[in-house]
């Protein structure tokens, strides 16, 4: 829920429902990565719900890196939850503690072999409120060089270089479909579109090589 500080103008004025009680909560698993509560709670009607939330260890962050012809860098990897084979942005966790533009230049390095020279935050995510409280934030980065790769041990990624309007139409078609990558791209477009990115960069984001 967007404090009163960050309302958005639709909603300024409105009555807001009752917000949800916890009447009592207890971890029923956990490992590093993540910790499973549940709830006896009281919804916003008043009845009565059992609920369970995955809460991170971590805070997710990614950046898409672009370089200087508008080509994007994505990693492929085989991830486990969903069984399948993923094209994304460079993402990661950030422990709670750690500044998170540390912790995603850390992604980027290990997972791309890239650093980057400029950094611009592009979104503050909730990846899915209804089952996690856990957040996410996102870059775009620019005034990329090389840097050596270093995975994490359960890793074996695939690096890939393409138009970043390729990945746009990649996206509608449903071949890329990891959430923050996903966003943050349809974060970028709108930023070049909006002249929110430096002239040079939209430019070569937006036209064909």
């Amino acid at each position: 829920m967007s404090d009163d500080g960050n309302e958005p103008p639709w909603a300024r004025g409105l009555p807001r429902p009752p917000p949800w009680k916890d009447a009592g909560g207890r971890t029923v698993y956990e490992n590093p990565w993540l910790r499973l509560t549940e709830h006896e709670a009281v919804a916003p009607t008043g009845a009565p719900a059992l609920y369970a939330v995955m809460r991170p260890a971590n805070l997710a962050v990614g950046v898409l890196p672009i370089h200087e012809d508008g080509t994007v860098t994505l990693v492929g990897q085989s991830r486990f939850a969903c069984a399948d084979f993923s094209w994304e942005m460079p993402e990661g966790g950030a422990p709670f503690e750690e500044d998170p533009l540390d912790g995603i230049k850390r992604e980027l390095a290990e997972e791309a072999g890239l650093k980057a020279e400029h950094w611009l935050p592009a979104l503050r995510l909730q990846t899915s409120n209804s089952v996690t409280d856990e957040r996410a934030l996102t870059w775009l980065c620019w005034g990329l060089s090389s840097t050596p790769v270093a995975p994490d041990p359960t890793e074996v990624i695939v690096t890939a270089r393409t138009p970043f309007l390729t990945l746009l139409e990649a996206i509608g078609k449903g071949q890329v479909q990891d959430a923050l990558t996903v966003a943050t791209t349809l974060r970028a477009y709108h930023m070049a579109r909006e002249s929110l990115l430096p002239a040079w960069l939209a430019h070569v984001m937006l036209h064909r090589l």
